[in-house]
């Protein structure tokens, strides 16, 4: 392994930045409040908006409406800021550190000058509820970008509406549930086939909505089982639902031979391209012979993940399901972008208005700036950064990459600390605590933990080789560790603003809370010390 800087030292061992966090011991925001103080002075309503909004309120049946104000925090201007900068030091994010090693999550840079274009007064006071002759501008960008999804999937018809990957998995399967109502065969088609290494989302959305899931598990090479999807398909079958290449990083090569088997028993095929990052421009899901997919703009197309929300998910469709798609759509009507209420079998909203524009906006900017060309070069850099950073990574004594020996990834690997682990005791969550005290981390993987003791690594394109480097010597530093000093490794962090999250907390409802109410609830029924 090449050293990223000679000069570099971290407790005399070279070539590992030095890294401490800071820590504010910060209270919540509710604490801080101070009767009376004011970061801003809110201008008072227009007279005709006070009484346009009297009169909603008073249609509003009376427990709907308050009874006082919102007990929210009152803080001066200088005081926010503080509180806020403080947070923000106490955090690690893409813009702080080498992000590679959320994978599935597909952390890449998002370019700044997008951020200003989503800031611009003319995006960001826009109100959805605003005539779309006054919005031609934003409703021309998304209807383009879903041009641009049908491009990048080979489908026919799009919706941008759901805001995260998560809601367009289940806005797909919604549609395939009225894709066989409109057949009357809803009844018989209970059953969805997914993948151990596809996203669980795929699994949980389609138990949501009321069909059991089949599962299928990886032969001794890593891929799906064809003989088990052969085996399990039927007349009950509705969909086949796959990630391919699958959270390990293999692509499947059969893929289109697991699509033939769905639709030779009336299936439909849906493919989950969350992890599209290595197939831009190379290879479609309409190719594979897939009806329905879904992309996500926070991923892929270099958006905010926005720490959970708002995103977009993009469902692409092929012309027969088109009908099914979410309402409203957009649609071109000579020189004039106008919002449709879309198809009577259409499965309706899935989210509030149009979804999340100015999401959308940035994908937009970016595919613009890149290309066609540069989209395909996205996908070559990210499979070259992830297949360097796997040579690199399986030098490390302890760590192996399961299935697939030999082979090439895609975009990701899901690793695994066995080895290790058999050998010193030091864990992959642990080997993630110490990473933090050298200013990275990773992830470990979904649960189950089929691969034991996993790490989901998935460098994207946006990272240079040195970066890479040095998150390569950050692993082989903590392997190190464990081997040579494990209770070192087995109470981090150390460096960081908070230490180990005891887990009886995890485990105990009684003690969970999300709202600062809940919060003080808790500590008067329970006495509990915050």
């Amino acid at each position: 392994m090449e050293n990223i800087s000679a000069h570099r030292f971290c407790d005399g061992k070279p070539n590992l930045r030095r890294y401490q966090q800071a820590r504010w011991d910060e209270p919540l925001i509710f604490e801080l409040s101070q009767a009376g103080e004011r970061a801003i002075l809110v201008p008072e309503l227009e007279p005709g908006i006070a009484t346009a909004t009297a009169q909603v309120l008073d249609r509003l049946p009376s427990g709907m409406r308050r009874a006082k104000a919102p007990a929210l925090p009152e803080l001066s201007q200088n005081r926010v800021l503080r509180h806020y900068l403080r947070l923000s030091q106490e955090n690690l994010g893409a813009d702080l550190n080498v992000d590679v090693g959320q994978g599935t999550c597909t952390m890449k840079y998002n370019p700044k000058i997008n951020e200003q274009l989503a800031r611009d007064a003319r995006m960001s006071e826009l109100h959805p509820l605003q005539h779309e002759s006054t919005v031609q501008g934003i409703l021309q960008v998304m209807h383009q970008m879903e041009q641009v999804i049908c491009e990048v999937s080979g489908m026919d018809a799009v919706s941008l509406q759901p805001r995260s990957g998560s809601q367009a998995i289940y806005a797909n399967i919604a549609m395939i549930r009225a894709w066989f109502e409109s057949r009357g065969e809803a009844g018989e088609r209970d059953e969805i086939i997914t993948t151990i290494f596809s996203h669980p989302s795929d699994a949980a959305c389609a138990k949501v909505l009321g069909y059991k899931v089949i599962t299928l598990y990886p032969d001794a090479d890593g891929y799906p089982d064809l003989a088990a999807m052969q085996a399990a398909v039927g007349p009950r079958t509705a969909a086949l639902i796959i990630t391919n290449p699958e959270d390990t990083g293999i692509f499947n090569p059969r893929i289109a031979e697991f699509v033939a088997a769905a639709h030779a028993v009336g299936a439909l095929a849906c493919y989950d391209q969350a992890n599209a990052n290595g197939l831009l421009g190379i290879t479609r899901a309409r190719e594979a012979g897939f009806d329905l997919c879904h992309f996500n703009l926070h991923k892929t197309f270099a958006t905010p993940h926005a720490c959970g929300g708002p995103a977009v998910g993009a469902c692409a469709v092929t012309a027969a399901l088109a009908p099914f798609l979410p309402r409203p759509r957009i649609v071109k009507d000579g020189a004039q972008y106008r919002i449709d209420q879309g198809e009577a079998q259409s499965i309706g909203k899935v989210a509030a208005f149009m979804g999340t524009a100015s999401v959308v906006l940035r994908a937009y900017a970016w595919v613009m700036n890149l290309g066609a060309e540069g989209l395909r070069e996205v996908a070559e850099v990210a499979v070259l950064n992830n297949n360097y950073m796997m040579s690199q990574l399986l030098q490390i004594p302890g760590l192996s990459a399961p299935y697939a020996a030999g082979k090439r990834r895609i975009e990701q690997v899901r690793y695994s600390w066995a080895q290790l682990s058999e050998e010193t005791g030091v864990g992959s969550g642990d080997i993630g605590l110490r990473a933090a005290d050298y200013g990275t981390h990773y992830w470990t993987s979904h649960h189950p933990y089929v691969v034991p003791e996993p790490a989901t690594i998935e460098p994207t394109e946006a990272y240079s080789r040195a970066d890479l480097d040095e998150f390569v010597q950050i692993m082989a530093q903590v392997a190190d560790e464990a081997r040579t000093d494990p209770a070192l490794v087995l109470g981090a962090p150390h460096n960081c603003p908070t230490r180990r999250v005891k887990d009886a907390y995890l485990e105990d409802p009684q003690r969970w809370a999300i709202t600062w109410r809940a919060w003080q609830r808790k500590l008067a029924e329970h006495g509990a010390k915050a």
